[in-house]
C-alpha cells in the first residue's frame, strides 16, 4: 500500500489530514500506527483554529523525526534538517500559491462555527483537503528519498545523487545507522537468549586530540572500528554513534559472558601505537523487548556516563537511579545560567575562629543554590555537574564578586571587616583569565587585596598549577592550601607552591584523633607548619575534645560546626557587627 493509499484510507475513517499523513509514514519513521495517530492528534487543532495547515505541521514533524539531531554537536544533521524543512516549506507554498494557513487554503475560518457549517454543506473539506494531503505526500516522498532509500522505489544509488562528497559521506553514515537499527530490531525479535547494549567511549578524548592532534584522533577511531569488525561475530552489531562514542548490541547467555566480551575488546583497543587509551563502558541488559530502541540506547548511555565517575571499575551496568541522576544533571544544565542571571546562587559564609581569643578572624565563602521551585539545592548535587561542563568558572566569578562586595559593605558600614577566602577551581589554574577577573574585582570594589584570600585544593599537583600559584602570589594574594592531608602529595606541593596557610582536611583530623600515633602525627604537622612559617587552620572541628587537642599542640585557628555552620551573608554580617560592639 502506498503512502497516498494509506492516507486516503485514514481520511475515509474521519481522521484529520495531519493524522492521515503521520499514519501514512508511521512505518518509515519507526512508529506503530496507534502512536503516530496519537502524536498527530494535536496538529489537527491547528486547522480548527485557522492557523498553519496541519498538513504542514505533520510534514515538518516527520522531517524532524527523520533528519533531526539529538546531539547539539551533530552539525551535519543540523544542516540537513534545516535544509529539508526549508525546502518543504518552499515547495508547499509554491504548490498552494503562497498559502500555508488553513484559512487561506480553505477560504473559510475553521474556528468559526458558521464557516464550518457552510464548508460541510458545500463539501469543501472532502474536495480540498485530500488534494492538499496528496501534495504534501508527494513533496515528502521526494525529500525523504535520500534518507529512507527504498521507501518509494526500493533502491538508492548514491552515485546517482548530485551531492557533494561531504554530503555523500553523511548520507552513507545515515544509511549505516539505519541498517544498524534494523539489525538490532531483528535481533530483539528473534534472539533466543538475552540481549545487551554496550556503549563505550574514550575517557578524555578531547585531551588526546589536543596532545596528539586530530589526525591521530581520527586514526584511533578508525583503529577501534577495525577491531570491532574483527571482534564482533554473527548476531553482534556495532556502530560509531558519534565522535568517540561506540555501541555494540549482542546476544548473550550470562552477564559474565558480556563482561568477558568487554574485557577482550578492551585489551585490543586500550593501546594505539604509543597512545594509551582508557575506555568507559555502560551496559544495559534488555528486560522488556517492547521498549523503544532509543530508550534502550539511552540506558546504556546513562550507565556509560555513570562509569566515568566510578573509581572502582570502568564497566557499569544500568541501574534505575542513573535515570534520576541524568534528569538531575539535565535540570542543572538547563537552569544554571538563569541561576546566575536571577541571583539564585547565594554566598554563604562559614566563620573561622581563634581558639585563644574566641572571636572571628575570617570566613570562607561557599555557594548555595536556592531555586524558586525546587528550593535549596546543595553543592554536592550541582558542583560535580558544573565542574564537568566548565560552568564552575562562572559560579566562582559570581562568588568572588559577592565576597568583594561584602568586604566593601562592612568597610562602608564602619564594621571591621575580616579576610574572606574564596575557592579557586582547577579550571582557573590553566588559563590567565582568573588573574584579570580578580584584579578587576579588587579595583572596582577598592578593597585591600589582602582581604580576599584564595583557597586551592592540595590534590592538584602539576606544573601548570604551580606556575599559576606563583603568579597569584606575585600579584599579592594570600594562598591557602585546602584539604591538606586528603591526597598523596601534600609535602611535594608545599615544596613546589608558595602557600601561606595550610588547612587541615576534616577527614585527616578525624583519622588522627583516634589513636596516640595519629595525635603525634598531628602534633608534628603543626610543628612543621610553624618551622616553615606557614599559617595553620583546622577544618571540620566539631567537638570540644578536638578544640582542646588543637590548642594544646599550638593550632589556634579553626573552622567547623563546633563554632558555627555556614550561614547566609546577612547572618554573618550581624555576627561581625556584634563582635565589633563588644
Amino acid at each position: 500500500m502506498t503512502h497516498k493509499e494509506k492516507a486516503e484510507q485514514l481520511i475515509r475513517q474521519r481522521f484529520y489530514c495531519s493524522q492521515a499523513i503521520m499514519g501514512a509514514f508511521a512505518d518509515d519513521i519507526g512508529l506503530d500506527i496507534k502512536t503516530a495517530l496519537k502524536i498527530s492528534t494535536g496538529f489537527g487543532s491547528g486547522m480548527q483554529q485557522g492557523g498553519v495547515c496541519s498538513c504542514v505541521t505533520s510534514a515538518v514533524m516527520i522531517l524532524g523525526m527523520v533528519y533531526g539531531f539529538y546531539d547539539a554537536q551533530d552539525k551535519e544533521d543540523r544542516v540537513i534538517s534545516s535544509r529539508k524543512v526549508n525546502e518543504f516549506m518552499r515547495r508547499f507554498a509554491d504548490k498552494m500559491n503562497g498559502a500555508i494557513n488553513c484559512r487561506d487554503i480553505l477560504g473559510k475560518d475553521m474556528s468559526n462555527p458558521d464557516d464550518v457549517a457552510a464548508m460541510r454543506e458545500a463539501g469543501m473539506l472532502s474536495k480540498i483537503c485530500p488534494n492538499v494531503t496528496s501534495i504534501t505526500i508527494d513533496i515528502l516522498e521526494d525529500l525523504l528519498a535520500d534518507r529512507l532509500g527504498d521507501m518509494v522505489d526500493g533502491t538508492l544509488d548514491l552515485a546517482d545523487m548530485q551531492e557533494s562528497d561531504e554530503m555523500q559521506t553523511v548520507l552513507a553514515s545515515l544509511r549505516k545507522f539505519r541498517r544498524f537499527r534494523k539489525n538490532v530490531n531483528n535481533l530483539l525479535f528473534s534472539a533466543k537468549h538475552n540481549v545487551g547494549f554496550i556503549q563505550f567511549d574514550i575517557r578524555q578524548f578531547k585531551i588526546v586530540n589536543d596532545l596528539y592532534g586530530e589526525r591521530i584522533g581520527d586514526e584511533i577511531l578508525d583503529f577501534i572500528k577495525s577491531q570491532l569488525e574483527e571482534v564482533c561475530k554473527e548476531r553482534q552489531f556495532y556502530i560509531n554513534l558519534r565522535s568517540d562514542v561506540f555501541m555494540v548490541v549482542t546476544e548473550y547467555s550470562a552477564e559474565e559472558e558480556l563482561v568477558g566480551f568487554i574485557q577482550r575488546l578492551n585489551a585490543r583497543i586500550s593501546n594505539y601505537k604509543s597512545v594509551k587509551l582508557q575506555m568507559t563502558y555502560g551496559v544495559y541488559t534488555v528486560e522488556d523487548r517492547q521498549m523503544e530502541l532509543r530508550q534502550m540506547e539511552d540506558r546504556a548511555a546513562m550507565a556509560r556516563k555513570a562509569a566515568k565517575q566510578n573509581a572502582v571499575s570502568n564497566i557499569l551496568f544500568y541501574k534505575e537511579q542513573f535515570k534520576e541522576s541524568l534528569y538531575n544533571r539535565k535540570f542543572i544544565e538547563e537552569n544554571m545560567q538563569a541561576a546566575i542571571t536571577e541571583r539564585q546562587f547565594m554566598m554563604y559564609l562559614q566563620p573561622k575562629y581563634s581558639i585563644a581569643k574566641n572571636e572571628i578572624i575570617g570566613a570562607e565563602a561557599l555557594v548555595r543554590w536556592r531555586h524558586p521551585e525546587r528550593g535549596m539545592i546543595f553543592p554536592d548535587q550541582f558542583i560535580p555537574v558544573i565542574e564537568d561542563n566548565g560552568f564552575i568558572r562562572e559560579v566562582d566569578y559570581y562568588i568572588w564578586g559577592e565576597a568583594c562586595r561584602f568586604i566593601k559593605q562592612c568597610e562602608n558600614d564602619g564594621i571591621e571587616p575580616c579576610p574572606i577566602s574564596v575557592n579557586v577551581s582547577r579550571v582557573h589554574l590553566r588559563d590567565n583569565e582568573c588573574i584579570k577577573v580578580l584584579s578587576d574585582l579588587i579595583k572596582n570594589t577598592a578593597i585591600p587585596k589582602g582581604m580576599l584570600e584564595l583557597e586551592i585544593t592540595e590534590s592538584i599537583d602539576d606544573q601548570a598549577v604551580s606556575s599559576k600559584a606563583f603568579q597569584l602570589k606575585d600579584e599579592g594574594y594570600t594562598l591557602l592550601m585546602d584539604d591538606f592531608g586528603s591526597g598523596y602529595s601534600s609535602l611535594n606541593i608545599l615544596l613546589e607552591t608558595p602557600f601561606d596557610v595550610i588547612k587541615l582536611d576534616k577527614r585527616f583530623m578525624e583519622s588522627m584523633m583516634v589513636s596516640g600515633k595519629g595525635k603525634l602525627i598531628l602534633e608534628q604537622v603543626v610543628a612543621m607548619a610553624n618551622k616553615l612559617g606557614l599559617g595553620l587552620l583546622a577544618e571540620g572541628v566539631e567537638t570540644k575534645e578536638q578544640v582542646d587537642l588543637l590548642q594544646s599542640i599550638g593550632c589556634d585557628q579553626v573552622q567547623g560546626y563546633y563554632y558555627a555552620k555556614p550561614m547566609p551573608k546577612e547572618e554573618f554580617y550581624e555576627l561581625l557587627k556584634n563582635q565589633g560592639n563588644q
